[in-house]
């Protein structure tokens, strides 16, 4: 019998356990499994199927983008938390199918592999990065898309998701346990997604992955006084600081994962302070705001015989707006139908995102205020402003109005539209077609009677060039203040109102 001596495999030499290729390697298929498991991919399609249900109506396909960028960072929250339980799982694999023993005569050190681990959730931020950019990319093409995006607010919902990925990674390693990462789940679920964490404007609230500031007031881009770029770096270092937490507990002891706790951790604590900083708006915000609400310093161009004045980010909308003045005013008789209008974009910006104060009629004579936000019920509020204007002469006096003037506003306002009845419907706070309601406007709002209603009604439901004639024919009377609703019923061929109207008795 004899014996053959032959030289031991590389694999059980006696250089370093594993390397850059073998944790790659397992980055790599741990990614994948990651990538296909229940949670992540149920989340994804999730995520997916939203971007598409509401970028094809959002904003009424009108977005200002600097509120897009922040609409993009909610729903990467529950992504990543399907990230951080799934990522927490495959920690545990070996734990919980008792199979950690044998890991001891493979090639990767358990700190290798927990490197491993923590690169295996990039793939899943870098996927939630395309979706974040496909839905920006959407509502930036829209034809009515106005203004500027931040880069740091759209790393948000990228960042957030990769931060979600290496705690769950920690967590397996802090706590050897299957069931906490799931009541970690429920906690996050109760202070992050259903809101019940800290709120408002405090330096605490920024501590959240989150903070979307969704607000019905958009203002331009260099008044939000948001510290973006500050709460990207303070994400990516905590994110960080996680990961190399985790491989740390794992054996990782070398003065590279040691100096990259240390600086990751510098890089959270910097953002997270500066952050805190930044929530309060500095002097120089602050009067900027107050110009923009007082003296705007407004961009101004001509559009047929009237000017419109806006905010530079606002100028490629001023067409729309002005599309709207031509069919408004083509209705209207006497004087009223070549006046030059100045049309005013107005805010009040004092109070940042969180302010929604009305604002004040203007009294200056063939002035018109339009806001920020444009489409769906923007547009006929916005016709009722011009509408008021050349009918009374100024908005203050136009929404004092409570006489029959009211009919042959309304009409000018709503019978050039697709549905004008549907119009009326919009325009009116309730939301009805019937009785007396609010009439909403940029400024301050209009109010019509029951009778009013039942008259504008009626001519709505007329062909628009016959009761058109009239309005020009009988200006002068129809505009004339005093004029009853009855009186101008009859001069426009449709019945009167059954009783007379509140402010006529």
């Amino acid at each position: 019998m004899s014996a053959v001596l032959a030289q031991a495999p590389p694999a059980v030499g006696n250089e370093p356990r594993g390397g850059t290729r073998a944790v790659l390697a397992l980055a790599r298929f741990e990614a994948r499994r990651l990538l296909l498991s229940i949670p992540v991919v149920i989340a994804f399609v999730a995520y997916v199927a939203w971007i598409v249900w509401r970028t094809r109506s959002s904003w009424d396909g009108h977005p200002a983008l600097q509120d897009v960028d922040r609409a993009t960072q909610s729903m990467p929250m529950l992504v990543g938390l399907a990230v951080l339980l799934s990522a927490n799982i495959a920690v545990l694999r070996s734990e919980r199918h008792g199979t950690e023993p044998h890991f001891a005569v493979l090639v990767l050190a358990p700190w290798r592999r927990t490197v491993a681990h923590a690169l295996s959730v990039v793939p899943a931020a870098l996927l939630t990065a395309v979706c974040v950019a496909g839905q920006f990319t959407w509502e930036a093409f829209k034809p009515g898309a106005i203004g500027h995006g931040s880069p740091a607010e759209l790393l948000v919902g990228p960042l957030t998701v990769l931060l979600s990925g290496t705690v769950g990674v920690l967590l397996a390693r802090l706590v050897r346990s299957a069931p906490a990462a799931p009541l970690l789940l429920v906690v996050l679920l109760f202070t992050l997604v259903l809101g019940t964490g800290p709120g408002g404007a405090s330096g605490l609230s920024w501590l959240a992955p989150v903070v979307a500031d969704i607000s019905s007031n958009t203002l331009p881009s260099d008044l939000l006084g948001r510290p973006a770029a500050w709460h990207a770096l303070y994400l990516a270092g905590a994110g960080l600081c996680a990961a190399f937490l985790a491989v740390l507990l794992a054996g990782g002891r070398n003065l590279a994962v040691r100096a990259g706790v240390a600086l990751t951790l510098a890089l959270a604590v910097t953002g997270g302070v500066l952050q805190a900083r930044g929530v309060s708006p500095s002097p120089e915000l602050t009067a900027a705001r107050e110009r923009a609400s007082v003296r705007p310093e407004h961009t101004c161009v001509e559009h047929g015989g009237s000017t419109y004045c806006a905010f530079p980010e606002w100028v490629p909308r001023t067409g729309t707006w002005a599309g709207v003045v031509d069919r408004v005013q083509s209705l209207a008789g006497g004087s009223a139908h070549d006046r030059r209008l100045v049309v005013r974009q107005r805010i009040d910006a004092r109070y940042g995102l969180e302010g929604d104060a009305a604002i004040p009629a203007l009294a200056d004579a063939h002035q018109v205020t339009v806001g920020t936000a444009w489409g769906g019920n923007r547009v006929p509020e916005f016709s009722s402003a011009v509408a008021a204007v050349l009918v009374a002469g100024t908005e203050k006096a136009g929404s004092e109005i409570c006489d029959g003037r009211m009919v042959t506003l309304m009409w000018l306002s709503l019978s050039w539209q697709d549905d004008p009845v549907n119009a009326l419907r919009r325009v009116r706070l309730d939301d009805s077609v019937e009785g007396s309601a609010i009439v909403l406007s940029p400024t301050d709002p209009l109010s019509m009677t029951e009778g009013q209603t039942d008259v504008v009604r009626r001519l709505l439901e007329k062909p628009r060039p016959g009761v058109g004639d009239r309005v020009k024919a009988h200006w002068a009377e129809l505009t004339a203040p005093g004029v009853t609703t009855a009186r101008a019923a009859e001069l426009l061929g449709v019945a009167g109102p059954e009783k007379a109207d509140s402010c006529e008795e």
